[in-house]
Order: C-alpha cells, then sequence, then structure tokens
C-alpha cells in the first residue's frame, strides 16, 4: 500500500508587522482637471470625469479613517486642478515644515496655500523653501533619514535645504524615466527600514546607494510600477496602493504587509495615486 505524505517544509513564517496611527492632510478634487501636461500621465485630449475622481478620492480618505488615522482637509482652490495632489505641498519633520517650492507655474500657487494652512494650523515653524523641490513628491522619509529625489522636478540644491531644515541625513537619488517623475512614483515607504522601488528608475549611482542602504528592500515588477502602484501609503503594515498593482500586493503579503487596494483611476490621469493624494503630517 502506498501512503501519500504531505509537504514536510514548514510554513514561511512572515514577519509581524506593526501599524502606527498617522496624521494626514489631503484636498478634496473639486476642481481637478487635465488642461495641461506636466507629466507623460497627463493627456488634455482625455475627458475627466470630476465627480468619479472626487468619489475615488473619499474612497481613499474613508479608508484612512477606518484604519484608525487622522484626515485633515486643505481647501481646495478654483484654478489649481492639482490641489488634490496634496503630498507635493510640504515635507513634514518633527512639526517643522519645509514647504514647497515648484517647478512649473501650473502649480505655483499651491504652495502659498500649503503654507497658509500649517501657520494657522499652529505649526511654530514653516519655512518658504529658496529652492525648488516638490514635497514629499520627491522627499521621502525612512526612519530617520530623508530620501530625495531629481531628475525632474526637485533641484538638487533642495537637498542640503531639506538636510539643514528638517535636521536628518539626506540622501540624493536621481530618477531617469520620465514616467516616473518624482521619488513617490519610483519609491514606496513600507516602514522605518523598508522599501519597495524600482531600479531601472534610477542612474546606476543611485541605485547602488538604494540597494546598500536598503538590501532586503521589495523590487517591484515593472507592471506595477507603470500603474504607479508604488505611489503607495503606509502606516507599517497596511499599505494603500493603486488596485491594479496586484503583483505588488502579492509581494507585499509576502512579506508580512496587508495590502489595502483603491482604486484611483481617475486621479491617475493627473499622474498620482495614493501617495500623491497624502500628505504625512508628522508632529
Amino acid at each position: 500500500m502506498t501512503s501519500v505524505l504531505s509537504d514536510p517544509s514548514p510554513p514561511v513564517e512572515r514577519p509581524r508587522r506593526s501599524a502606527t496611527r498617522r496624521r494626514y492632510l489631503m484636498c478634496r478634487p473639486d476642481h481637478f482637471a487635465v488642461t495641461y501636461a506636466i507629466n507623460p500621465w497627463m493627456d488634455p485630449a482625455v475627458p475627466v470625469d470630476v465627480d468619479l475622481a472626487v468619489s475615488q478620492w473619499d474612497a481613499l480618505r474613508r479608508t484612512y479613517l477606518e484604519l484608525g488615522h487622522q484626515v485633515d482637509l486643505l481647501e481646495p482652490v478654483a484654478g489649481l486642478p492639482d490641489m488634490v495632489y496634496a503630498a507635493n505641498g510640504a515635507t513634514v519633520v518633527g512639526g517643522t515644515v519645509l514647504g514647497a517650492r515648484f517647478r512649473h507655474p501650473e502649480r505655483a500657487a499651491e504652495a502659498a496655500a500649503h503654507l497658509e494652512w500649517f501657520r494657522a494650523n499652529d505649526f511654530s515653524r514653516v519655512v518658504e523653501a529658496e529652492f525648488v523641490n516638490e514635497g514629499e513628491g520627491d522627499l521621502l522619509v525612512v526612519g530617520d533619514l530623508v530620501l530625495a529625489g531629481t531628475g525632474f522636478r526637485t533641484d538638487p540644491r533642495a537637498h542640503g535645504e531639506a538636510a539643514a531644515v528638517l535636521g536628518r541625513p539626506v540622501v540624493p537619488l536621481e530618477l531617469v524615466d520620465p514616467r516616473y517623475y518624482h521619488l513617490d512614483t519610483a519609491v514606496a515607504v513600507l516602514d522605518a527600514t523598508t522599501i519597495a522601488w524600482l531600479p531601472d528608475a534610477f542612474t546606476p549611482a543611485s541605485q547602488q546607494a538604494l540597494r546598500e542602504r536598503f538590501p532586503d528592500a521589495l523590487v517591484a515588477d515593472p507592471v506595477d510600477a507603470a500603474v504607479l502602484g508604488l505611489n503607495a501609503v503606509s502606516d507599517g503594515r497596511h499599505v494603500v496602493l493603486p488596485a491594479a498593482a496586484t503583483g505588488l500586493a502579492a509581494a507585499l503579503t509576502e512579506r508580512g504587509f496587508t495590502p489595502i487596494p483603491v482604486d484611483l483611476s481617475e486621479l491617475l490621469k493627473g499622474g498620482g495615486g495614493p501617495k500623491c493624494c497624502t500628505l504625512e503630517v508628522r508632529a
């Protein structure tokens, strides 16, 4: 008689991840439109459904609330259709706010709206930027480091300014693929020591810098990156990411994270995903 044996291999034990409560700033896309093109995702000839954009954005907001996070709202301004991408308006570390200075004139007035909100909400140190930086689009906080992107938007001189204002070491990184025009489209911060990233979005020197600092980083499939799957928001356990990035979601699960897929297909027409819509306010 032949016996059938079960697989003797022990189950893979996934890391235990811990969520921490976060505070986010978001801006409702009441005036969202694609009337100009400042990145490869934008095509003014493609119609935009504002009602759908608002509905998808509100689902993202409610997702954060259901996860136990705080969401503050920045008042949208008519004539500034990209204000929904609130992450680009500032970088906040330890209650210090480094404001943005936008590369393109179409977005320039957003910087003042963000500075006004932080000043009105009693942030004691709010710094107006000297050099072009596009907030958390290109300045990503990972533990005690700030990963700082350049190549398409942020001026390299802003990296030194960020280090001085925020009081954190800054790691310069150069982007080379215009589809990934901001650092937060090519790197997702998962926790204080873990990132997911797309190596092909960077110069060889920047690839080496990231590999040295994050040898266990999750490398995203280009298919997932191509739907802005890396434009994700993590609280250390839950990772809110575009629903189309199914391969990345599976890889995150294998690493012990809990993926939370959301559909932001309408806001993708402007070149943004969950992270672009979400500025973390770090006290």
